[in-house]
């Protein structure tokens, strides 16, 4: 059973790659949309053509992982896409936010993203894309984004490793490094400090657009998608600044 599994579906990006896959790859027999938000989800699953399977997990919890990795054992799918976006930031000073605050969010953007490539890889074969969702802020420490972009510096580092040792497996990994996207991701973010105003909104792009290129990057087996040209030029411009 060909499969592709997108985290983080009940909203923003990973509702929007569930959407675009739909739409583009027909050969595919379900789609598992996975996240923590049933009614969402179900909403989502009415939305989609082909079949699917809604997944109600939370990636950070040890037995969701354990009962997810259960039914991979038990269903041995063909993982010919996995698309994980699932992923929080807070923006605020170091030292003003909790220190259970920080470890959660290294431990749903490092150590659940780490986890669920671990648990699907053996179901993937030739021609398999893994598409991870990084950030430009992972290209740059920003001061009162430390630890945010600190983990999503590992994620573009891990994809970048990942690809080259999966090369031989033909395998691709590709990790999107959006700039600020218009999702929920701000309105839990900005709980420390006053909204980012006028900069923000002036490079904001669309979920849709993001998911879309992403996708479409993934397809050229690039290792890198960015959503704008924008900040494929900030990245290059960070290693001589930063």
């Amino acid at each position: 059973m060909k499969v592709a599994i997108v985290t983080g579906a009940s909203s923003g990006i990973g509702w929007e790659a569930a959407l675009e896959i739909d739409r583009r790859f027909r050969s595919l027999d379900e789609i598992w949309i996975v996240g923590r938000n049933e009614e969402k989800l179900r909403i989502l699953s009415r939305h989609l053509k082909h079949a699917n399977r809604i997944v109600i997990m939370d990636v950070t919890d040890p037995e969701d992982m354990d009962a997810f990795e259960d039914v991979m054992r038990r269903i041995r799918p063909n993982v010919r896409m996995l698309f994980q976006s699932a992923g929080e930031g807070l923006h605020g000073r170091f030292d003003e936010i909790s220190r259970q605050d920080e470890t959660n969010m290294i431990r749903l953007n490092c150590e659940a993203l780490t986890h669920i490539t671990s648990i699907c890889l053996p179901y993937m074969k030739p021609g398999s894309h893994i598409i991870h969702l990084a950030s430009a802020a992972a290209f740059s420490p920003l001061p009162e984004f430390a630890v945010y972009s600190g983990s999503k510096a590992y994620v573009l580092s891990f994809s970048k490793a990942l690809r080259g040792e999966l090369k031989k497996r033909k395998i691709n990994v590709t990790a999107v490094c959006p700039g600020p996207v218009d999702t929920p991701f701000f309105d839990r973010s900005e709980r420390f400090v006053h909204k980012l105003g006028p900069v923000k909104k002036f490079v904001m792009n669309t979920p849709r657009n993001v998911a879309r290129k992403a996708i479409c990057d993934a397809g050229f087996k690039l290792r890198v998608s960015f959503d704008t040209p924008l900040f494929a030029i900030t990245s290059i411009l960070s290693k001589f600044f930063m």
